[in-house]
């Protein structure tokens, strides 16, 4: 028994900033002199980040109209852990039923899952996320629940491969996965660089997936069928990259390590997961890369021996969103479904995210299109040829 992801939805906060903008509010809160505020605002240029989005307005405001942090320039007293925490019970279920909310748009049924897994590092509160959406989507009381917590950027793996396993072992499964990041509520006041890189990466936003034992062929969009996972640990970087919670919330470090860490290691891993898939590289058509910053995406090019180009779907989620830890690679697949709506191209989707550990995980997934899906492209031609037969 196979399993599909057959529909996945993406949301990001109504607040959006320019990353200047961000960089502006970093420089005051940090309180840097001219040459400080300069290569803050170069290091923003680099990230290849338009724009970023939070629950918070603050990021866009000047002190004296801030919501969150104190009215005051160096932002004492700082925002303690509970604090954050009544930030993200507040807002981590809208945001999550407007993900559920897209997915739902692109089904032609009622969701109606039998399984709700839900993902995040960036809170925790019980009675939790899971419950709260129970009960404000009527859902029934006896649906199975699992939470996958404080995993990192490739939490939403672990979740699709719980998924998979409850879908190949029950085919009546219908699993719904809920990944809900809110990665500004943690800033950290630190003029380190590992904290600057931070600061100038993370974002907020959610998505959601369903993942069922076969695609509904009345449904346009492309389903994605898990072929296969395959997950390392590259244990000399594991002090590259963490998240534990302080004093003063949840405190990130990602050191300049990382890419070279990672350039040790992917080639090998990703052969390995193609071994498992019994497949090639040249089976490979699409690229689903967790954009977890620049310089890591043009490692894994280097490695795998692809263009911006072929990774371009994980730049464009850069571009628009920039990091939201566990829910990007969401983002990323979404993406690349909305380009097959315009593309009648088939074949195999790798995908990989790199998290604490410092771990990698991966997967293929292969494209599947619905008997009734007809490309945006040729459908319009067909409509204008009709239309002019009339």
């Amino acid at each position: 028994m196979d399993s599909y992801i057959t529909a996945i939805g993406t949301a990001a906060p109504k607040h959006g900033f320019s990353q200047l903008q961000i960089a502006s509010f970093m420089a005051n809160a940090l309180q840097l002199d001219e040459s400080g505020r300069r290569k803050l605002q170069a290091l923003y240029r680099l990230t290849r980040i338009d724009r970023r989005h939070s629950v918070l307005p603050d990021y866009g405001a000047s002190p004296d109209q801030y919501t969150f942090f104190p009215n005051t320039a160096d932002l004492e007293p700082f925002p303690t852990v509970g604090q954050r925490m009544d930030i993200y019970r507040k807002e981590a279920l809208p945001l999550a039923l407007k993900a559920i909310q897209d997915v739902q748009q692109s089904l032609t049924q009622p969701l109606r899952p039998t399984h709700l897994i839900t993902v995040s590092c960036t809170g925790m509160y019980a009675p939790g996320l899971d419950i709260d959406l129970i009960e404000t989507l009527h859902l029934p009381t006896t649906i199975h629940r699992t939470a996958i917590n404080f995993m990192g950027c490739y939490g939403a793996f672990n979740a699709l491969k719980t998924a998979d396993a409850l879908v190949r072992a029950d085919p009546s499964a219908r699993v719904l996965i809920v990944c809900l990041e809110l990665c500004t509520i943690h800033f950290q006041k630190k003029t380190d660089d590992d904290q600057l890189l931070s600061n100038a990466l993370f974002a907020d936003g959610a998505a959601a997936v369903l993942v069922e034992a076969q695609p509904d062929p009345e449904q346009h969009t492309p389903a994605f069928r898990m072929r296969t996972f395959f997950c390392d640990l590259f244990p000399e970087g594991k002090h590259e990259m963490g998240w534990i919670i302080n004093d003063y919330g949840f405190e990130m470090t990602l050191t300049s390590e990382v890419p070279t860490v990672i350039r040790q290691g992917i080639g090998k891993a990703l052969s390995r997961l193609l071994e498992h898939g019994g497949l090639a590289i040249e089976d490979i058509t699409h690229y689903a890369m967790h954009p977890g910053g620049r310089k890591i995406l043009e490692v894994i090019e280097q490695q795998l021996g692809i263009d911006s180009h072929e990774n371009r779907f994980a730049y464009e989620v850069l571009r628009r969103y920039g990091n939201m830890s566990s829910a990007t690679v969401l983002f990323v697949l979404k993406t690349i479904q909305q380009h097959l709506l315009d593309d009648s191209s088939t074949g195999n989707i790798l995908s990989c995210a790199f998290g604490p550990g410092l771990t990698l995980e991966s997967m293929i997934l292969e494209i599947v299109r619905p008997k009734t899906v007809i490309p945006k492209t040729v459908q319009n031609r067909l409509e204008l040829g009709l239309h002019g037969l009339s």
